[in-house]
């Protein structure tokens, strides 16, 4: 996919994240696609099949990515974020992923949920989103005035010295590879996809069920077309081609002026779905006028899944306005939200963005993330229950110890609420 300009490049990028995402956003909101639904349907009543399409979709996704990268046709190890960076940042993986797990649970649903929720007419989930994106901003900007983000005042001194060096990259074909890394990553990608493949596909109840096959499927390679169109745009600058970020960085060798030029060069590079970043990304983009050059993948992202859920709630008529049923339920959506913008930052991603995109890199921070997501969510939910069941008998360390010993985590022996 090359190009004569780099605005032609530009437009074909965007407009490329807009119309994946378009089809991304109906297809969620047909097949009810949701994490932490898929979340909840296996803690509380025993249903795996939306956590068998989640599963579905990350081992399109990892089978994809391993085969374009081998035939050199996709670039994770450029990426933004940049997943398989050396610094294995485990702490804030897994605190980061539990706030977002908690903060999901109480707010209805992950970032991709929220705005498939927004497209469908629940105008709360336009104030969680807003929450995240603030927050999100603020984690990675400077407040007005000073030098002082969000991380660096709450969380940089303590949890970054906690990081551990896996070398030039932190993916398990790097660090299992040897001297074959490429081979390494094509195999262990393979073996990883199909063997979640056979997990998925081994339960007849999911195999009968034609929406978690497709929004799985769908969900799937969308993340992958995403890569494949990031990583290939390129453009023919004095018959050489160049990638949009490699253009943006010899801007003034390249450029005759500086009309059109975008206000970073990180989001030109390889990517993938991901969504709290890109909430970030929208509040700047209209707080500062809709300008130009914040316009970015994540921004035309974050558009096209709502636009898609809006399209395919009016076609379905399941458009319907939703508020909050209560300041309860406004105030859990709040924290929920102000969780999910800290931890989505800290942890580099979502359930999307680290769960399906990440993890499709085969990066070691994607899959702890994605672990730690599941664990605050699944905890959460059981807490919340037996707060429910049990009243004021339940405190919150009873609640959690007998939340932990479901999920085997600690010995049934510590419990002190019996099993419900």
């Amino acid at each position: 996919m090359t190009f004569d300009s780099f605005l032609e490049a530009q437009s074909f990028f965007l407009w490329s994240a807009f119309g994946i995402a378009f089809i991304m956003g109906a297809v969620a909101n047909k097949t009810n696609f949701c994490t932490m639904g898929a979340v909840s349907d296996w803690v509380n009543i025993g249903d795996t099949g939306r956590f068998r399409a989640w599963l579905l979709a990350i081992a399109v996704a990892v089978i994809g990515v391993a085969l374009l990268e081998y035939f050199g046709l996709a670039k994770p190890g450029e990426a933004f974020p940049p997943y398989r960076a050396g610094q294995f940042l485990w702490a804030e993986h897994l605190l980061g992923g539990l706030m977002f797990g908690i903060g999901m649970t109480l707010a209805s649903g992950c970032g991709n949920k929220c705005l498939v929720r927004i497209g469908g007419g629940n105008i709360k989930s336009i104030m969680v989103m807003l929450v995240i994106g603030v927050i999100a901003y603020y984690m990675v900007n400077p407040f007005p005035g000073g030098d002082k983000t969000i991380f660096s005042l709450m969380f940089y001194d303590w949890i970054r010295p906690l990081s551990v060096d896996l070398g030039t990259s932190q993916d398990l074909g790097a660090l299992f590879g040897g001297d074959a890394v490429a081979m390494a990553r094509l195999v262990i990608g393979g073996v990883i996809g199909l063997l979640l493949l056979v997990f998925v596909f081994k339960s007849s109840d999911f195999r009968g069920g034609f929406d978690n096959i497709l929004g799985g499927l769908v969900i799937g390679l969308a993340v992958l077309a995403a890569w494949y169109v990031t990583s290939n745009v390129q453009i023919n600058a004095d018959d050489e081609r160049v990638s949009l970020g490699g253009y943006y960085q010899e801007w003034d060798m390249l450029a005759d002026s500086n009309e059109g030029k975008p206000a970073q060069a990180r989001p030109l590079s390889p990517q993938s779905f991901t969504f709290i970043n890109p909430m970030a990304a929208t509040v700047s983009y209209a707080g500062k006028g809709f300008d130009k050059s914040l316009l970015t993948f994540g921004v035309m992202a974050f558009f096209g899944v709502v636009l898609g859920s809006f399209a395919w709630a009016v076609l379905s008529r399941g458009f319907r306005i939703e508020w909050f049923s209560s300041f309860g339920d406004f105030a859990a959506h709040l924290i929920g939200a102000i969780l999910m913008g800290l931890g989505g930052t800290l942890a580099l991603g979502c359930t999307i963005g680290q769960a399906i995109t990440g993890i499709s890199t085969l990066a070691v921070g994607s899959f702890l993330t994605f672990f730690a997501i599941v664990l605050g969510s699944a905890l959460t939910m059981k807490i919340q229950y037996y707060r429910m069941v049990y009243e004021e008998e339940a405190t919150f360390p009873k609640a959690l110890v007998a939340s932990l010993a479901d999920l085997h985590l600690l010995p049934n022996a510590l419990r002190r609420l019996d099993k419900v």
